[in-house]
């Protein structure tokens, strides 16, 4: 089975090789991704310029665009064939609204408009705490599995969150939930010589009883199932 992986945080991120560990043990996983970080680019698509897809290797390729560029171009062009396309694993949390701004997201939603299955996979992230990626490779090994093997429904895709746990905490629950509605509340700082800068904060979002963010935030793995049509 072929897999097509992609991301938002570009090709030579550590959460892409995290997930590309996590897919060798479900089938064969070719990388087509960013070749730079395009973190917030949303379902942002290339229009008016061209787009170059540079080889990296043994089933790799840099696309000099968007997640979504990355996604038709490998279904068009480098892998037709893929049964699934995985996103991420992105550095940081896409979490309810998230999903409208997220490349890691848009990537995966792109496939799905074109009628493949894909997920998304996020890793929640504190200031000044690491990421165990090897721990992040494990724990998403039987989540996928688990959704792989679900039946294929037009329209669905899932976005998955891991949380960040402290390194001797117990492996977390793997609960299906909706995504929370509320965004991260609004919040500008400003410069006078270059204007004005987004800074919420991320830990004061709002927290809908069992929905994802809750999960996530509680130290469990959020799993949802998002509908396009």
């Amino acid at each position: 089975m072929k897999l097509l992986l992609t991301n938002d945080d570009g090709i030579d991120a550590a959460g892409l090789e995290a997930l590309v560990s996590a897919a060798r043990t479900l089938g064969e996983p070719i990388v087509v991704a960013p070749a730079g970080p395009q973190s917030g680019v949303s379902h942002a698509v290339t229009w008016h310029e061209g787009v170059r897809i540079e080889p990296r290797g043994d089933k790799r390729y840099a696309v000099h665009g968007t997640p979504a560029d990355c996604v038709r171009l490998g279904l068009l062009r480098l892998v037709p064939d893929a049964k699934w396309i995985l996103s991420g694993i992105n550095h940081g949390a896409n979490l309810g609204a998230d999903v409208h701004y997220s490349g890691t997201v848009a990537a995966v939603r792109e496939a799905v408009l074109h009628g493949w299955p894909g997920i998304a996979v996020s890793h929640y992230r504190k200031a000044g705490v690491e990421y165990d990626w090897e721990r992040a490779t494990r724990l998403v090994m039987p989540v996928l599995t688990d959704l792989l093997a679900k039946p294929i429904e037009p329209g669905l895709f899932y976005n998955v969150n891991l949380p960040l746990l402290p390194p001797d905490a117990a492996d977390p629950e793997v609960v299906w939930c909706p995504l929370d509605p509320k965004p991260l509340p609004l919040n500008y700082r400003h410069d006078e010589e270059t204007g004005l800068y987004h800074a919420g904060d991320y830990r004061l979002r709002h927290q809908t009883p069992g929905a994802d963010v809750e999960i996530c935030f509680g130290g469990r793995i959020s799993v949802t199932a998002v509908r396009l049509l």
